[in-house]
């Protein structure tokens, strides 16, 4: 059976029962789990389905489905160009952030993989989830009060923590980037909070951003751009917003 035939049935037997577990899966089609795993992995990056510990689920589930997880199926194609430029930035002797965003998804979806021993830090739950079943990820987590987004965790239990670790490159995600206005913003203060601290905290910050975000501006305004290292988004900006980042000391990584 070709691999599409494979995952095509695989999401006949998620409308049919909901959910489908991998070994299961693998029993079924006489291939191995690691094969099973790579499946539900593509389709979830896809936003066909939600992979759970051992599984998967139907995407139809939604009330189920945190925030974040119906996020994630939106600008699919920009976080996953945006996540691969992350992956070229970092390094196994780095200690690396990776803050509460759908983008830190698709990089974990990526890292998962890896067989680099990589030292991760975060805070949002789906990306603990699936880094946790990579045995060479050298993983810490942030916990406290789960969010509102019930995504993670941005309260002063967390901040706690998280603030004794001084990370080599962080990755912060954001709901708007203005360059114009030098501003940095998201939706909650709490989170804000957060990302702040941990831009001041790490040797190197990129916001991670789909390009719809650049212009537009939160509730919150957490930092001003100028305080981190660079933006990392799906495609070019204009000539004139990229020699305003550079006024600004700020590096415009272009995933295209």
């Amino acid at each position: 059976m070709f691999l599409e035939e494979r995952q095509a049935k695989i999401l006949e037997m998620l409308e049919r029962d909901g959910k489908v577990l991998v070994k299961e899966l693998a029993e079924i089609f006489s291939v191995t789990e690691d094969s099973i795993r790579k499946d539900l992995s593509s389709l979830e990056l896809d936003g066909k389905l939600k992979r759970t510990y051992g599984g998967a689920v139907s995407i139809e589930e939604k009330l189920q489905m945190t925030e974040a997880q119906r996020r994630r199926i939106s600008d699919v194609e920009a976080k996953r160009k945006i996540a691969t430029a992350v992956v070229k930035l970092i390094t196994p002797q780095d200690l690396i952030y990776l803050d509460i965003s759908t983008i830190s998804i698709a990089v974990a979806q990526i890292l998962e993989k890896t067989d680099a021993n990589y030292k991760i830090l975060t805070n949002m739950i789906d990306v603990l989830v699936m880094l946790a079943r990579n045995p060479k990820i050298n993983l810490f987590f942030a916990g406290g009060q789960i969010n509102q987004s019930r995504d993670g965790f941005s309260d002063v239990l967390n901040l706690e923590f998280i603030s004794n670790f001084r990370p080599d490159i962080s990755f912060i995600g954001s709901s708007g980037v203005d360059i114009k206005k030098n501003s940095l913003t998201t939706r909650n203060a709490a989170d804000g909070i957060q990302k702040a601290r941990m831009i001041e905290f790490s040797k190197t910050a990129y916001v991670i951003a789909e390009s719809r975000k650049i212009g537009v501006e939160g509730t919150y305004r957490f930092a001003t751009l100028d305080k981190v290292t660079g933006i990392i988004t799906e495609t070019k900006l204009s000539e004139n917003l990229s020699a305003m980042a550079e006024k600004l000391g700020v590096k415009i990584v272009s995933a295209e």
